[in-house]
């Protein structure tokens, strides 16, 4: 019966909004914001949602709608500094939220339209015939998505990969190598700053692009963790075909459809930082001479839902201050970017500064690979694969990126070492030498 489909909501409703009982209570008789100990209550239902979200894998856009409701509710009611139109709009000071998650909402439903696109041209079909007919070939393909993703959106990269995974192992996609493309598109926009939302604030907001090109060092190192891992995980699941099945003849207008795209993303962001008006003008000029797969925005519109909901919730946490900039919390940053949205993280680490730019690139980046809900690409992929939404079957089968997170940090420690940079704002960016600071 149809009901059943929402029973499962009712403990989340149910464990969301118990938390606010203890809120009610201390409201009673204080003027402050309500905490339990030193932890605020939107941390804690913040927490609870994604806790939910592992919990309750089939409901994750009832789960997020549900604890962006509640969170919201929470704000509106105990903190009187919350102002809706200025958090999402922006004020005298902030530009708001808007921009980021209407691009972010523009690129989730269009790159799902530039994935098809790429299906139904038939390249995919062929790369069987150049890739190698074992384990290497999986290894292949998440070096190019590294690759592509370097000087692409790690969303369209991502997808893009997915697309090519379902045709050359025939719709039997191990989750391990699932998780190592969603890696893949992570690690190849963590040096970039063209190749990931955060990568790409850090330049907006003044960081010398160079500064954060030694991040492919640590994204390398990790490659050769999560790369050979997955890639056995997937051949011992499912092998390429040594060779193509049919003839192909390879729909060229597809692929101008999708080349115009990919230009489109890169154009507008560097003119306008928005990368999603460049996806759907070349989208709107791809439907005059090729029919477009609109039905794919209906696919994907549960994963963008669900997305959109979790990265609003982020942007509603009170998060003030982070602990000195350091190695070692650029290093724990990374596993909080896998739960926590790193679009947030990044802007507080920039308005603190003192950071090794390049090294918190890759851990905010990269991190956010170890769960699928962690990065838009693992979102954008969990819509084509659902069973990807399942998070104890992901870091089950997907161990191996935690490890080459842990990995690859540690190589790009080791080989270029810790180098902290001075707050950039309004001041000449001269490098920090974090041994040798005078305090006076």
């Amino acid at each position: 019966m149809k009901i059943n489909k929402y029973q499962g909501i009712k403990p989340i409703l149910l464990i969301l909004s118990l938390i606010l009982f203890p809120a009610l209570l201390h409201a009673a008789g204080s003027s402050s914001i309500p905490s339990i100990g030193p932890i605020r209550i939107e941390f804690i239902l913040f927490g609870l949602t994604l806790l939910c979200v592992a919990l309750f894998h089939k409901q994750t856009m009832y789960v997020a709608l549900t604890g962006l409701v509640v969170i919201m509710a929470f704000k509106l009611i105990f903190d009187p500094a919350f102002n809706t139109a200025e958090h999402f709009f922006g004020g005298e000071h902030e530009e708001g939220e808007w921009r980021i998650l209407l691009n972010l909402l523009g690129l989730l439903f269009g790159f799902a339209i530039l994935a098809k696109h790429f299906e139904e041209s038939q390249l995919p079909d062929l790369l069987p015939k150049f890739l190698p007919d074992d384990w290497k070939g999986g290894l292949v393909l998440l070096f190019l998505i590294m690759v592509l993703s370097s000087f692409l959106d790690n969303i369209a990269a991502a997808m893009i990969g997915g697309t090519i995974a379902m045709v050359v192992y025939k719709g039997k996609v191990h989750l391990g190598f699932l998780a190592a493309i969603v890696a893949a598109s992570n690690a190849g926009g963590a040096g970039s700053v063209v190749g990931d939302t955060t990568t790409t604030l850090m330049w907006i907001d003044g960081v010398n692009p160079v500064w954060v090109f030694p991040a492919f060092i640590a994204s390398i190192g990790a490659f050769i963790i999560f790369g050979i891992f997955g890639s056995m995980q997937q051949d011992r699941f499912q092998r390429i075909l040594k060779d193509p099945v049919k003839k192909v003849t390879v729909d060229k207008g597809k692929l101008f459809i999708v080349g115009l795209i990919l230009v489109g993303a890169i154009s507008t962001n560097y003119l306008l930082d928005f990368p999603a008006a460049g996806v759907w003008i070349a989208i709107l000029f791809g439907t005059l001479f090729r029919k477009t797969p609109w039905h794919e925005m209906k696919n994907s519109w549960k994963g963008t839902v669900f997305l959109m909901s979790l990265v609003t919730s982020a942007s509603l946490m009170p998060v003030e201050e982070l602990p000195p900039a350091s190695w070692q919390s650029a290093f724990i940053l990374g596993f909080v970017s896998a739960v926590f949205d790193n679009i947030p993280l990044t802007k507080l680490c920039l308005d603190q500064g003192g950071y090794d730019w390049g090294m918190l690139a890759y851990s905010v980046g990269f991190g956010g690979s170890m769960i699928w809900f962690g990065s838009s690409a693992g979102v954008a992929l969990s819509n084509m694969y659902p069973e990807a939404k399942n998070t104890f079957s992901y870091l089950k089968r997907g161990w191996h990126v935690a490890l080459a997170y842990v990995f690859g940090f540690f190589v790009m420690l080791g080989i270029v070492g810790w180098h902290p940079h001075a707050p950039h704002k309004g001041e000449p960016q001269t490098e920090v030498n974090d041994v040798h600071i005078d305090p006076n």
